[in-house]
């Protein structure tokens, strides 16, 4: 799946990689799709969890030998 938009947080430290995500899937219709590369290991545990928080889906979450990669789908706007 070819995301609508790339997020390049590599190198950056929590909460930071999540907080981009967030400001980025903000300004996106519902529906768009997000890639998210991020270095930090706790983005294996915040981006789950801020998708679980805020109604975004959680494509895809893969470990490439360090580098995290997600996929986020932009929640529909119906979402409390």
């Amino acid at each position: 799946m070819e995301p609508d938009t790339e997020i390049d947080a590599r190198g950056l430290l929590c909460p930071l990689p999540v907080l981009r995500l967030r400001k980025v899937l903000d300004a996106l219709p519902p529906g768009a799709v997000v890639r998210l590369h991020a270095t930090d290991g706790a983005s294996w545990v915040d981006v789950p969890h801020f998708c679980a928080q805020t109604g975004h889906e959680l494509i895809s979450a893969e470990d490439w030998e360090g580098e995290k990669v997600y996929q986020v789908r932009r929640r529909s706007e119906d979402h409390a």
